[in-house]
Parts: C-alpha cells; sequence; structure tokens
C-alpha cells in the first residue's frame, strides 16, 4: 500500500514527456483496444474489459499513476485505429498490431516491443473437410482490407499458384458477418485472432485453424513517436513483465519482501526507472497488480483461458520459445 500511495504521487518525468505529464494531469492513460477479440481486449457481460492487451493497459497505468484501474479503454478498428493514434486521441495503441518497418519509419510510431508472437493462418468451415491452406483454390477466401494480412495473403497465393476468390471487407465485424452468413469458405487473420473467433463461435468444433502459418507477425504496443521517455516508460513495463517471470516475481511473491533474482530486478528496474519519473518499487507493484508476463498470458490466451493456446514461440527463451527482454540490472 505504502509503494501505491508513493506512486499516485509521482512527480514529472526526469526527462520531460508531454504524454506522461498529460496522463498524470488527467489521472488516467488513454488506451486504444480491440473492439472485442475474446482472450485480447473484449467487455466482459459487467462492461469491464478483459484480455492480454487489456492487462497490458493496466501495467503500463500502475507504473506511471499507481493504480490498474485508471485506464479508459477505447475500441479500435483496424481502419481508424493509426488516426487516433497520431491525433493524440490516445496515449496507447495495444491493439494486436504487427510492428513492420513501414508503421515505424514511413507512419511515424515507435513500438515498444513484440509483446505477442503471432503468425498469420487460415480457418475454414470444418464441412469443407480442408486439411491445408493448399486445399484453398477455387473457394471464397475473406480477408480485412488495408491491413498486413490482405498483403500476405495475396503474396502466399500469388507464390503457391492457389486461384482462390478473395473478398475484401473494411472491418473484421462485416467480415465475420459474411463468414457465418456462409459468404466466405474461409477467412485468414492471425492465428491467436482465428482461436478466439473459434472459441466464440456457436459451435467452435464446425471450424478449422489450418496449420500452415504463412507470416511472422510480431505483435505489440506503440505509441507517437518524438517523445522518448513515454516510449521508455511503455517498453520497459513490457520488458519488465518478461524478466519478472524469468526471475520467478509473480502476483504473489510481488506483495512479500523480495529476494535474491528478484530484489536485484527491483533494484535495477528503480535505479534506471528514476531517470523516466517511476517511483522507487513501481516493477513488483505492475506486478503485484496485474501478474508477470506468464501470469498474464495464461489468464488470458493460455490453456488456462478461453483460448486454450500452449505457449509456443511465446515461451521464455530458456524455455524454449522466443520470448527475450533486455536485462534490467
Amino acid at each position: 500500500m505504502a509503494v501505491l500511495c508513493l506512486l499516485a504521487g509521482l512527480a514529472p518525468a526526469a526527462a520531460g514527456s508531454p504524454t506522461v505529464d498529460a496522463v498524470r494531469a488527467r489521472g488516467h492513460l488513454v488506451c486504444g483496444v480491440n473492439e472485442g477479440l475474446l482472450g485480447f481486449a473484449a467487455q466482459d457481460p459487467s462492461g469491464t474489459w478483459r484480455g492480454f492487451d487489456a492487462d497490458f493497459c493496466r501495467a503500463v497505468s500502475v507504473a506511471v499513476l499507481g493504480k490498474d484501474t485508471d485506464v479508459v479503454f477505447v475500441p479500435l478498428g483496424t481502419a481508424n485505429r493509426f488516426e487516433a493514434l497520431k491525433s493524440g486521441s490516445i496515449d496507447l495503441l495495444a491493439r494486436n498490431t504487427t510492428w513492420t518497418m513501414q508503421r515505424q519509419v514511413t507512419l511515424g510510431f515507435d513500438f515498444a516491443g513484440a509483446s505477442f508472437f503471432d503468425g498469420q493462418g487460415f480457418i475454414a468451415r470444418a464441412d469443407r473437410g480442408l486439411t491445408s491452406a493448399q486445399q484453398l483454390a477455387g473457394l471464397k477466401v475473406c480477408v480485412v482490407k488495408g491491413t498486413t494480412t490482405e498483403t500476405n495473403m495475396a503474396y502466399y497465393f500469388r507464390q503457391h499458384g492457389l486461384a482462390a476468390e478473395t473478398r475484401g471487407f473494411d472491418g473484421r465485424d462485416a467480415m465475420l458477418a459474411a463468414y457465418k452468413a456462409g459468404d466466405c469458405d474461409a477467412y485468414s487473420g492471425d492465428r491467436s485472432a482465428l482461436f478466439a473467433d473459434r472459441a466464440g463461435f456457436e459451435a467452435p468444433q464446425d471450424h478449422a485453424v489450418l496449420p500452415e502459418v504463412i507470416s511472422k507477425e510480431p505483435l505489440g504496443p506503440l505509441v507517437r513517436a518524438g517523445d522518448r521517455t513515454w516510449s521508455e516508460v511503455v517498453r520497459w513495463t513490457l520488458y519488465g513483465l518478461v524478466n519478472a517471470e524469468e526471475v520467478g516475481l509473480t502476483r504473489a511473491t510481488a506483495a512479500a519482501p523480495l529476494a535474491g533474482d528478484a530484489a536485484r530486478l527491483a533494484a535495477g528496474a528503480d535505479a534506471s526507472g528514476a531517470d523516466l519519473g517511476l517511483a522507487p518499487g513501481w516493477l513488483p507493484a505492475v506486478v503485484r497488480n496485474v501478474g508477470n508476463y506468464g501470469e498474464i498470458f495464461e489468464r488470458n490466451v493460455g490453456e488456462a483461458g478461453p483460448l486454450g493456446m500452449k505457449r509456443g514461440l511465446n515461451a521464455l527463451w530458456s524455455r524454449g520459445g522466443i520470448l527475450y527482454a533486455p536485462p534490467m540490472w
């Protein structure tokens, strides 16, 4: 409690940050999320936002404000997510967005890192009897327009000589409505989104996620470029969650006196966090409120969550995955 009280009264960031100052002045973080993607960002029956991305927003809120409840969630579609960030309508976009050179360099955004390693795939009606994306020729395959998904799918079909009938939609809702109505035999998207969709269908067993992974999709939170302190706060909140899992800093252990590598991690986070205007104990406070990376993953998208996904590439580098964060000490 003492740490949270201290965090609530943070001084402006030492390096200066218009975004941090604005967040603290208004008393809440404005975070752009998916309009409704089970496991990542969706409202439960009570109206509370749940999911992997929603919890990351809460983690940043704790780092800056000391409370995980001080987040205003703004649901955004693929067509308006970047404009919302560019215009300043949101402070942070945590909406299953692929980190690409074009988005970082040309659009002028700054990705904080890869929070979820994904890959694009296809889902089809089980009664089509498909066992491979190589069988999509001659079928109607749908996709959301203006996304990396659309360009990746077109490239894959050209490379493999698949003459599928492709249909583009302005948003996921329109595409899903077409699929449910039978106007699409299959559609393409990040595999995490496909598993989320299938889990939410009335009869999940009637839909099959095909085995091919046709792209690499490092998904991650992004901010406007030009505010380095804010970028570093978001970046090191993400890396702090990963490092916390590595050293065994959990929601339970963060509530007790720290020892060993967990204490070393907290001390390192404090030393450099001071340069970002973060108060002592900011990282244990984050973990105590939302958990470490593994805890967030498991309850939202993992085998204990609604999607039932295995960690796969998102396992720690020391446990067979590629999840890796720079050291913080």
